[in-house]
């Protein structure tokens, strides 16, 4: 087993959880980054990980056993470059995690476009509620647990499996290294419009992970989505779904503010949580549980314990009435699902929706007809300029001003704004006492939660 792992590009939220879980199973590790600030640095120095800030070839320690690339890190990279030069043993983190983590695990990847932070912390926490001790990976911070990384000697590990390329030597998908036992896969649409050309070749990778499930695991698709059904399995499938076709079929029983009650072919379970897509990703917890070994009382006890992930549905605070919440969608679905959820929580009350187009997928047109439909759930919108528009051809990028107007011609006032000054502006002129805003961005989005919530205190 190798005992010192260099990191190139550690500060990354995988690759630091990879690197703290690592160190607490007593590796050593250091690692380098451009971008050294906290929290992340904070939580890498406190797991007495040596940290470098730039790229230099001094950074990298002569005797390492393996050192990992991460993601971002591209050709021109000098710690890389210095790598290849001297013919140095390196991986992708993926390729990390299969070798040295879940090689020999009961692996469940957990798969699609929306809700795998969700359900992978759901599984994750089902499994440790009910003293299985599992090792997991989350792309998020997760509520019920100190970190998103924690790897254990138990024989069950939960990763999200992001269908994202793997490193600048390794473009196939992220979660084709997880050896899975069980794939869930939530729902299959185009994202990362910055790597996939079309549909197709999202499908195609998909139906790769599906290759790799063994005869004796098992394959979970949503029964209602047809990019989903159209993949083939090895290995047994069970369809989980509301429709009448479903093998595991979905009946949502009763939704109150907080919670919402489900069947799943007359079993009961319930969650603190809102929306049919959390029922959905709920369900698929409840089926590779079972499938784990686990029985359906345990499984409740764990769904009804649960806590969340912060930047899914959190709020952030609230100033004269007015109640504003971070959440981290991106994709015009999950905008849609999340808005339809909120009606749930705060019935009566108008919602306003401010998007900020910052992913690959969501800088671009690509999805423009989607989106417009989405923002049409809330009472109003506000839409921010594209960021990093540069990056972006002309005739590919999203027309904030176009899709401003079409939503507001369908009776639903919205707004675009060209920075955060004036989206907080056009806030406080807008919105009166019982309104509810949610602020959609995969970033930091300039600080504008407490921005907001100072303003609509003034």
């Amino acid at each position: 087993m190798p005992k010192h792992l260099h990191f190139i590009g550690i500060c990354g939220t995988a690759m630091g959880s990879t690197a703290v879980a690592l160190r607490e199973l007593g590796y050593s590790i250091s690692g380098s980054d451009q971008k050294v600030y906290p929290p992340m640095s904070d939580v890498l120095r406190q797991a007495g990980i040596t940290l470098s800030e730039g790229y230099t070839a001094e950074n990298l320690p002569p005797n390492a056993d393996l050192y990992i690339v991460g993601n971002a890190i591209s050709r021109g990279n000098e710690e890389l470059e210095t790598v290849l030069e001297r013919k140095l043993p390196y991986l992708s983190m993926a390729e990390l995690l299969k070798r040295e983590v879940i090689q020999g695990k009961r692996s469940f990847v957990v798969s699609g476009t929306h809700g795998k932070t969700t359900t992978t912390t759901i599984l994750a926490w089902i499994f440790e509620h009910a003293g299985k001790n599992p090792g997991f990976m989350i792309g998020g911070v997760p509520e019920n647990f100190s970190s998103g990384a924690r790897f254990t000697h138990g024989d069950l590990f939960v990763i999200e499996g992001d269908e994202y390329d793997t490193a600048f030597f390794d473009k196939r998908s992220k979660f084709l290294h997880y050896l899975p036992e069980c794939v869930i896969v939530n729902n299959i649409e185009f994202d990362h419009a910055d790597i996939f050309r079309d549909l197709s070749e999202i499908l195609l990778t998909f139906q790769r992970l599906l290759n790799s499930v063994p005869r004796n695991g098992l394959v979970l698709l949503n029964g209602d989505d047809e990019n989903c059904l159209s993949l083939k399995s090895y290995a047994p499938v069970k369809t989980v779904g509301t429709g009448a076709s479903c093998s595991e079929r979905i009946a949502i029983t009763s939704a109150t503010p907080e919670s919402t009650s489900f069947e799943i072919n007359g079993v009961p379970f319930s969650i603190p949580m809102i929306g049919e897509f959390n029922v959905r990703n709920a369900a698929m917890c409840v089926c590779a549980a079972r499938h784990a070994g686990l029985g359906d009382d345990e499984i409740r006890a764990g769904l009804e314990t649960f806590r969340g992930i912060r930047r899914r549905q959190t709020v952030r605070g609230e100033a004269n009435g007015i109640t504003v919440i971070d959440d981290f969608g991106h994709h015009p679905t999950a905008i849609r699902e999340t808005l339809r959820g909120f009606r749930q929580k705060y019935p009566g009350r108008r919602l306003w929706a401010v998007f900020e187009p910052r992913s690959n997928t969501s800088r671009r047109n690509v999805l423009q007809n989607e989106l417009i439909e989405a923002l049409k759930e809330a009472d109003g919108s506000v839409i921010a300029a594209v960021a990093n528009p540069e990056k972006v051809a002309a005739d590919q990028r999203l027309d904030v001003a176009k899709v401003a107007s079409s939503v507001a011609a369908s009776g639903r006032p919205c707004f675009h704004e060209a920075d955060t000054d004036s989206i907080i502006t056009r806030l406080r002129a807008e919105t009166r006492s019982g309104d509810v805003i949610i602020i959609f961005s995969n970033g930091g989005f300039d600080g504008i939660h407490g921005r907001l919530l100072t303003a609509l205190a003034a």
